[in-house]
């Protein structure tokens, strides 16, 4: 990754009720509507150490939790690349608890859950996705997800009309 903004990367992954409830394409195409770039795909079942791994920082009682919702079911784990795409997807998700996200984000038009739900029922929230919180976190994430061969370096078309500083080359 270079230290332009329009090659900055981000970790998504659609959870387990993302995947069951077929949003993956929504989801996509709302990153992609924006201008962000889709550079590492995959649909995986993942174990418990990886999940453990994936949120070592949280408490065990909160990776219990989370183990039991993120290894329930498929999960699609995604990189994403483009102008402040970290806090950009943020954006787009919406809040952590979807209750309290606005409308027109995916967790705000998605969903309904929220923690008062899933502390009555000691379980995660179904939230739909993760998304990194900061560069950091993302650079650590893809590392943790993804094999450095399996993100695609190219171009798209559109990235002359977002990056292109003159637009040169548009009219022929």
């Amino acid at each position: 990754m270079t230290d332009h903004p329009k090659k900055e990367r981000t970790f998504v992954a659609v959870k387990p009720d993302g995947v069951q409830r077929s949003l993956i394409g929504e989801i996509i195409k709302r990153f992609e509507r924006v201008g962000l770039k889709l550079v590492a795909l995959k649909l995986t079942v993942v174990d418990e150490a990886h999940i453990r791994a994936h949120y070592a920082q949280l408490e065990k009682r909160i990776q219990d939790i989370l183990v039991n919702y993120m290894t329930s079911g498929p999960v699609v784990a995604m990189v994403w690349e483009g102008a402040h795409a970290v806090k950009l997807v943020r954006k787009l998700v919406g809040k952590t608890e979807p209750h309290s996200s606005d409308v027109g984000t995916i967790r705000g038009d998605f969903t309904l859950d929220s923690y008062e739900m899933s502390d009555a029922e000691s379980r995660a929230v179904r939230n739909l996705i993760h998304a990194s919180g900061n560069v950091e976190e993302a650079t650590f994430e893809i590392a943790h997800w993804f094999k450095p061969d399996e993100i695609t370096n190219y171009k798209l078309v559109q990235e002359s009309i977002l990056y292109d500083v003159n637009l040169d080359g548009i009219l022929e």
